[in-house]
């Protein structure tokens, strides 16, 4: 099963799910602004994706800077706390399959996962 933590409003969020689509693909679409991920789920993606939390950061947001995020004494799980609290710092699109994920930047990608 194929997954996608997308977020309507980006532009490489909808490509990445249109390039799925277009393969095919009818991915499981979590809106994760309106349900965001838990710390838990947040590990498990991170695992998945073979980075860190702060890889996963999107440092032009504004939680970014009024959170003093770019400390490198913060811990990964107060980055994953972070995260959980603030979904828009989340990197997206991610595209997830069974034990792999792939971020979507750029769409393409998506399809090692297919």
């Amino acid at each position: 099963m194929l997954s996608i933590y997308h977020n309507p409003r980006c532009s490489k969020s909808r490509q990445t799910l249109e390039l799925l689509q277009v393969n095919g693909q009818e991915p499981e679409i979590i809106l994760y602004l309106e349900t965001p991920p838990s710390a838990s789920t947040l590990k498990s993606l991170l695992n998945k994706l073979g980075i860190d939390a702060r890889a996963l950061l999107r440092k032009g947001e504004d939680a970014f800077k009024e959170n003093q995020l770019k400390d490198d004494s913060l811990s990964e799980a107060e980055l994953i706390d972070f995260m959980v609290r603030f979904p828009k710092l989340i990197e997206r699109p991610i595209v997830v399959k069974g034990d792999k994920a792939v971020l979507g930047r750029p769409p393409e990608n998506a399809l090692e996962l297919l």
